[in-house]
């Protein structure tokens, strides 16, 4: 997966896909106090709930502006 410092150059499908992820991560997280931990290779490998909800922000609003 890409950097998530360089999210303007990512392709609508990618952010979609990162969205999808995000929203799956923040369910688990409300759902158990202790998700799954992910894969070192995971995009969200080590976020917590509060920066996927941060991240999820960004990419809702980059897929808005594209």
């Amino acid at each position: 997966m890409k950097n998530l410092n360089d999210l303007n150059n990512w392709t609508e499908k990618q952010l979609r896909t990162l969205r999808n992820n995000l929203n799956n991560r923040i369910e688990s997280f409300k759902n158990n106090d202790s998700p799954k931990p992910l894969q070192a290779s995971h995009v969200l490998f080590n976020k917590s709930s509060q920066e996927c909800l941060e991240l999820l922000k960004e990419v809702k609003k980059l897929l808005s502006q594209k």
